[in-house]
């Protein structure tokens, strides 16, 4: 908003509109971890409750379930998939939007004070989605 209307980014990103933007992404991650804490302990254990991981991790703990825990972990693949889909797909029409916004600035000064306040955010949410896919989707070893 700010690179896009400047003019009008006191009437449209006043508290109210920040306070929704932080209540979705707080009411979001909660339910998130709601649901995987109330999958997680609604899980029989019968192999012990202990890893020989330092992270516990869903999967991990799925192998020390005694039920059949495939439809479990595919409805919360399903949800963490969706989640993660919305938020990345709102992410690039963000970006394509404010880079749209900012190749139509008129002037080279105007455009390099712009993409160098847009750069160092991009740099650091490619640098956290690259580290989460290196993390989660590498084949099990």
């Amino acid at each position: 908003v700010a690179i896009c209307k400047p003019l009008h980014y006191g009437t449209l990103l006043g508290s109210r509109a920040c306070a929704h933007m932080a209540a979705a992404a707080w009411g979001s991650g909660f339910l998130y971890a709601v649901l995987h804490t109330a999958n997680t302990f609604s899980l029989p254990l019968c192999r012990g409750n202990a890893l020989d991981q330092f992270f516990c991790e869903i999967p991990h703990i799925l192998k020390l379930s005694c039920s059949d825990s495939y439809l479990r972990e595919v409805g919360l693949l399903v949800v963490s998939a969706c989640l993660v889909f919305g938020c990345f797909v709102f992410l690039v029409v963000s970006y394509v939007q404010i880079f749209r916004t900012v190749l139509r600035i008129p002037s080279e000064q105007g455009r390099h004070k712009a993409f160098s306040t847009c750069v160092p955010h991009l740099a650091v949410v490619s640098l956290f989605l690259s580290t989460a896919m290196f993390a989660y989707l590498k084949p099990p070893s």
